[in-house]
């Protein structure tokens, strides 16, 4: 079993820690997560939102390149479909590079509306258009020289340099919920990952329509990574006092809002669905969450890999309205009580 530590960069303005310092906290504990013994570290992208999350992943991630040697680092979810892709390639062939070969790139297609629509990126045919990103990354990636012409991109013949330290390149992660998605990451060879938006019962559905599309592919997966909400406290009061502000804020603010104006559908635990974002609370989302005691959390780790069969999870530590004191101590009680019960 393995143990990421994801950042979000969640600021709300009415909170107490301005985006700056939520950025600078991420890239001071980097090196003590990696001493800690966490795999990974993970960042995530989202653009225009009034509490600011992270819009540029790769240069987070080059900045805790910098501060740390073994852990890997994981763009998780990177939204290919925003960007042009041969310089794409570029940045990412760099930072592997610059990190010494420890980049993983989960990508996604993205779905947030005013994302498109401040980036000047048509939304309609967003599926279409991150499938010719990926198709081009892969070449510009494999190919001493290589030329595209597609539905959105046509490129002259073109060599790129450097490429990435990792042959053939990094590994690739789909952060993807349809089957039609699912069928294209078995057929890149692309691990599935798990969202922290999703119950479990979603989770266990999305996994099976993937492990179907590998046995259709031939692909064999050997991870099967998972995201979660998770928050570590010496008691379960402590836990919840703590994480339950950012919990709401999160499902409230984005997946919540996103759902009700009919654009990404979020469902309660209870399987409802969200219509009305202001209707969110802590209790409508507790299920999804590791939010506990260290045996609390083990626990509902074992029960994720018993029922979804997760090989790695990826914990959201860094929640809206909560310190870095806090994140630390979270992620200290887990490195301490909770992996070891699992090495």
């Amino acid at each position: 079993m393995k143990f990421a530590i994801s950042f979000s960069n969640i600021a709300p303005p009415e909170g107490n820690l301005s985006w700056a310092q939520m950025a600078q906290d991420m890239v001071s504990l980097a090196p003590e997560i990696e001493e800690m013994g966490f795999d990974g570290i993970h960042v995530l992208e989202h653009h225009f939102q009034r509490d600011g999350w992270n819009p540029s992943p790769l240069l987070a991630l080059a900045a805790i390149s910098s501060v740390t040697k073994r852990i890997r680092l994981a763009t998780d979810i990177l939204l290919a479909t925003l960007y042009n892709p041969v310089k794409l390639a570029e940045d990412t062939a760099v930072l592997d590079n610059l990190c010494g070969g420890r980049l993983t790139l989960g990508l996604a297609p993205g779905y947030v509306t005013e994302e498109f629509a401040g980036l000047m990126v048509p939304y309609e045919s967003r599926a279409r258009r991150f499938e010719e990103v990926v198709n081009i990354l892969q070449l510009a990636w494999t190919q001493e020289v290589f030329d595209y012409e597609g539905e959105f991109f046509t490129i002259p013949e073109t060599r790129l340099t450097p490429k990435p330290l990792q042959s053939p390149h990094p590994p690739l992660w789909y952060g993807v919920s349809g089957p039609r998605m699912m069928m294209r990451a078995a057929l890149r060879g692309a691990l599935l990952v798990g969202s922290p938006r999703h119950t479990l019962s979603e989770l266990v559905e999305h996994f099976r329509h993937y492990q179907e599309a590998c046995v259709a592919t031939g692909f064999v997966p050997t991870e099967r990574p998972i995201g979660r909400g998770v928050f570590i406290a010496p008691t379960s009061r402590e836990a919840v006092d703590a994480a339950a502000p950012g919990v709401t804020h999160l499902f409230r603010e984005l997946y919540g809002r996103k759902s009700a104006a009919g654009e990404r559908v979020l469902t309660a635990d209870d399987g409802s669905m969200i219509s009305d974002s202001a209707s969110v609370d802590f209790e409508t989302f507790r299920q999804r969450y590791i939010i506990g005691t260290p045996s609390e959390a083990i626990e509902r780790i074992i029960q994720l890999r018993e029922e979804v069969g997760m090989t790695e999870i990826v914990a959201w530590t860094q929640l809206p309205f909560v310190t870095r004191e806090q994140t630390l101590q979270s992620a200290r009680l887990m490195a301490e009580k909770v992996i070891p019960a699992f090495r």
